[in-house]
């Protein structure tokens, strides 16, 4: 492949012209698969909240903030548009009046695409997600199972019900693992924290074999710590990075359904992705954007970012496997 899709050049064209695709790329639909290697998608999907509704509007607002990122990471100087062939996709058609029949559209569409090898890379919707996300990979033939998560939450995501509901954005962590999708063992949670629904709220998680780093402990350790901890606990494993926005403080993200004081600042969590390149990232989703809770619109940008450093941990991922690096 000589020649790869290239976002609207910012440098030249007025960020606010065109439709707003995902970073402003091109939008691809299955006639384009063979072609592709990441595939940028959105997943309105909002049923399986607990608390505020309103996220299934998320990645409708992050591709409109996504306008303004360009096209080099200023710390690594990944410029992802040279390293693989990425479009926007668009999103699953789904049945939004029935859970279980949207969750099958969107395992569905993830397993089309991935099937033809495209890296999925999604702005949800609820953290309900990861689980069709994943079932659709190995549906796919994308992943075997077992594969490692990095998962940035303010949340265990491991109960096992709520509300007497197994599927919702509370459990998808314990579901992933019992379906064998996940290795918990070779899996990291960072920034658990907040009120809890009981004192073994987040056990599960240590039942189940997770890593986990509270935030206090992730306090204790520092930045540099953790990004070490990172690195041991997933090796080699081919790794799914999933963000809940609520994983980061408030400050960086109001605009979200359980905002949790005392969290992940924006900065920090740009430097762990930054630090983490040699890691198979094979994936991954920001969660959790809820607009209408945040007028500044500064936690859909946020999120338009984070799914820029994932794109660039995919896209160099991709042409180390290549040897086009």
């Amino acid at each position: 492949m000589s020649e790869f899709n290239q976002p609207i050049d910012s440098s030249r064209f007025s960020r606010e012209s065109q439709v707003a695709t995902m970073m402003r790329n091109v939008l691809a639909g299955p006639e384009q698969y063979d072609e592709l290697e990441i595939g940028l998608w959105g997943c309105p999907f909002d049923l399986g909240l607990g608390a505020r509704n309103g996220v299934r509007m998320g990645p409708a607002a992050i591709r409109e903030a996504s306008r303004y990122i360009r096209k080099v990471n200023p710390t690594t100087a990944i410029n992802p548009y040279k390293l693989a062939n990425i479009a926007d996709i668009g999103d699953p058609e789904m049945n939004m009046m029935i859970q279980s029949q949207a969750l099958e559209d969107i395992e569905r569409f993830v397993a089309e695409f991935t099937g033809k090898g495209i890296v999925p890379i999604c702005a949800g919707g609820d953290h309900t997600i990861p689980l069709p996300i994943l079932r659709g990979m190995k549906k796919g033939g994308y992943i075997d199972g077992g594969i490692s998560v990095l998962h940035i939450d303010a949340h265990a995501d491991t109960l096992d019900t709520l509300g007497d509901e197994k599927i919702c954005n509370a459990t998808p962590f314990r579901r992933a693992v019992e379906e064998g999708l996940i290795d918990p063992t070779k899996s990291i949670q960072i920034g658990l924290r907040g009120t809890r629904f009981a004192e073994d709220d987040i056990q599960g998680s240590y039942d189940l074999g997770y890593n986990v780093i509270t935030m206090d402990e992730y306090e204790e350790m520092g930045r540099a710590g953790v990004i070490d901890r990172i690195k041991r606990a997933i090796g080699d494993n081919p790794c799914y990075i999933t963000i809940d926005v609520d994983g980061l403080d408030p400050i960086c993200c109001p605009g979200t359904g359980a905002p949790e004081p005392g969290g992940i600042m924006m900065r920090d969590m740009q430097m762990i992705l930054r630090n983490i390149r040699q890691l198979d990232v094979i994936g991954g989703d920001v969660c959790e954007v809820m607009p209408h809770r945040d007028p500044t619109g500064m936690t859909q940008l946020n999120a338009a970012n984070l799914i820029f450093e994932i794109t660039c941990l995919a896209a160099e991922n991709i042409a180390r496997k290549k040897g086009r690096i």
